[in-house]
């Protein structure tokens, strides 16, 4: 067979653009798992497992399909890309467009001597030509806006047809049901996780030895527990997690999702975006799904549009943003932040603040924390004290087990840190622990003191808070979103804001 098809690691769809052009008989599949792409991040143990096993087992379900199918493990991709086309005559190469755009410029670095062929991605609801069409037409793109356009489109709970169509229930969201504060002994469903089998067992040892060769030649050893993996890594896996979440979970998702709670890492939660990211599942079918089930089951609407908004508006929005703003977009920093990396990033519980230390030692055991620990604790953390938006964005990227270029550059440097200066977000999401002490657990029993605004014992994110508004007011202070906080500020009086300028240093000067 003279025609190959080359199915990247997040591409792990039968229905994919590439596969989908032609028959099992007349084509050769590679994928090719590259350990290459540790020499650009030290990725999480578990999301390393994840990517790989996923593709050994996709590579599996291929051959049971018909597909001739070739997976190669290497060091680098492009060499065996190269050796692969050779070996087998290969003289035309399918891909579908990768989500990301550096992988599509390094494959075109490679200059495989082939006729290479792109085909446009299927992975998303909105193609690239569609959202571009939308974007065009408004100055700012907000993201209620898209996610109504996207309703209409697609039909997703609505009344009526065409441009009479109206949403079900009489309203588009219903964000204010859903930000309840966590209730005492508030208690989620276990997730359904699984156990290795034995090609994940493979891949993990894999990974134990290249973090073993790793540290030899003097690297730090990769982020994660190795041993906690219990991720689906299969399509059927991933369909049992889909309707495991709408039998045991969809129905209480909806009031409690902001919510942040020690020894609940999941909540409610879905747990589904590392599998949409991956291509196991695609965005459409999950929509499908849970609104039919949802409303048989009658789940309360407001849960139901929530989880479904996060696919169809948030999911959709962002990588169609990714795209839109380009790859000038990567180097945002709009507030001039320069401070590096806390060294205790890299490590569990050794901030000492509470909510931090939680959020990373759960980080730590699953690669996972759900969207609002990741925006108003570590996203939030890392805007007041000024961290580096490319070196934080891709501290994200390397450690979160669904985490790539167009997930991680739109949340963090644009939603996250402002560091867009209002591209993606009206206002920075800029909070003080005040507001983690409402909708967490985390504050009882930390080693600070939320209700101190400076001191030794005052927790950092009250003297950031504040030092960051007194660092930007100018910057900011136009934005009408923001008018209240600077009245706040200014009410201050001189001494305490020297105090707090002073705390904030110190907390900074003690990151190691």
């Amino acid at each position: 067979m003279s025609l190959g098809i080359w199915v990247l690691g997040d591409q792990l769809s039968v229905d994919q653009a590439a596969l989908a052009s032609t028959a099992p008989s007349e084509a050769r599949v590679l994928l090719v798992e590259s350990s290459s792409v540790l020499g650009q991040r030290a990725y999480h143990r578990q999301k390393l497992v994840l990517v790989w096993s996923a593709m050994r087992h996709f590579a599996e379900d291929l051959r049971q399909a018909g597909w001739t199918v070739d997976h190669r493990i290497s060091d680098r991709f492009g060499d065996t890309v190269r050796a692969w086309i050779e070996e087998h005559g290969i003289r035309e190469l399918r891909l579908m467009e990768p989500a990301d755009r550096g992988f599509r410029g390094a494959i075109d670095a490679l200059a495989l001597p082939v006729s290479l062929q792109w085909l446009p991605s299927t992975a998303f609801l909105w193609s690239r030509e569609a959202f571009a069409a939308w974007a065009g037409g408004y100055r700012q793109l907000r993201m209620e806006l898209f996610y109504r356009e996207g309703r209409r489109r697609f039909g997703v709970l609505m009344e009526g047809e065409g441009p009479k169509a109206e949403p079900l229930g009489g309203q588009w969201n219903y964000d204010h049901d859903n930000r309840k504060p966590p209730r005492k002994g508030l208690q989620g469903p276990e997730p359904l996780w699984f156990e290795p089998d034995a090609i994940t067992q493979a891949v993990m040892a894999r990974v134990e030895q290249l973090d073993q060769d790793r540290q030899s030649q003097g690297h730090p050893p990769l982020p994660g527990q190795l041993q906690r993996f219990r991720w689906a890594v299969s399509r059927r896996q991933a369909l049992q997690v889909l309707d495991h979440f709408i039998d045991t979970r969809l129905a209480g998702f909806g009031p409690y999702q902001d919510a942040m709670v020690g020894g609940e890492p999941t909540l409610w939660h879905a747990l589904l975006s590392p599998y949409l990211n991956l291509g196991l599942l695609h965005p459409l079918e999950v929509i499908r799904h849970l609104e039919q089930r949802g409303l048989e089951q009658a789940v309360p609407l407001a849960g139901l549009e929530g989880v479904i908004r996060q696919i169809l508006g948030w999911r959709e929005y962002t990588h169609g943003l990714y795209q839109w703003f380009g790859a000038d977009y990567a180097s945002s920093n709009h507030l001039g932040a320069d401070a590096p990396l806390p060294a205790w990033l890299e490590g569990e519980g050794t901030s000492g603040m509470a909510c931090m230390d939680t959020v990373l030692a759960e980080l730590a055991d699953s690669g996972y924390a759900h969207h609002i620990q990741r925006l108003m604790v570590l996203a939030n953390y890392g805007l007041l004290a000024g961290l580096n938006p490319q070196a934080f964005t891709s501290w994200f990227h390397r450690q979160f087990i669904d985490g790539y270029d167009w997930v991680m550059q739109t949340n963090v440097l644009g939603m996250g840190l402002f560091a867009d200066g209002g591209r993606l977000a009206s206002k920075p999401y800029a909070a003080s622990g005040n507001y983690i002490r409402r909708m967490s657990t985390y504050c009882k029993g930390c080693d600070y003191d939320v209700s101190e605004r400076h001191g030794p014992k005052a927790c950092p994110f009250n003297s950031l808070y504040w030092d960051f508004l007194d660092r930007h007011r100018e910057r900011l202070r136009g934005n009408p979103r923001m008018a209240l906080v600077f009245k706040q500020l200014e009410k201050l009086p001189a001494e305490e804001l020297e105090a707090i300028r002073a705390a904030a240093h110190d907390h900074r000067s003690q990151w190691g």
